[in-house]
């Protein structure tokens, strides 16, 4: 699966007083996408740390075209852009509920050992579900 959706309402405490998301919390907003994009593939984030697995972020770029407001319930397209080695890479669509792009957006994670720090290789039991 390279490919997830989630949709949820815009909260009253992202805004600020022009009823405007606030820019920062577009970050959180990707990360629900990356994390449901996770459980699409019958794979938990919390899972994985608890295995020794952290996806720190180690570049994003965010694109605003529109503003979001509160209470619009808007949709995160989450796609993968290749099979994974030791980083993985997304792009993102950002829409409100009239179908109107908001953001278009770009992560890029690298694989860890939580212990050590260091980077490490795409675990096969995720490379094996996106292959089959």
């Amino acid at each position: 699966m390279d490919f997830n959706s989630v949709s949820f309402r815009v909260r009253y405490g992202e805004t600020d007083q022009m009823g405007v998301v606030y820019h920062g919390n577009y970050a959180q907003y990707l990360e629900i996408g990356r994390v449901e994009w996770l459980r699409g593939l019958g794979i938990s984030y919390k899972t994985m740390e608890e295995n020794g697995i952290i996806l720190p972020v180690i570049s994003l770029t965010l694109n605003f075209k529109k503003s979001a407001v509160y209470d619009d319930l808007i949709t995160v397209e989450t796609r993968l852009l290749k099979i994974p080695s030791v980083k993985i890479k997304f792009d993102y669509k950002i829409y409100n509920e009239g179908g109107e792009l908001l953001v278009e957006a770009h992560t890029v994670l690298a694989f860890m050992d939580k212990q050590t720090k260091r980077p490490m290789k795409c675990p096969d039991y995720i490379l094996k579900r996106l292959k089959g």
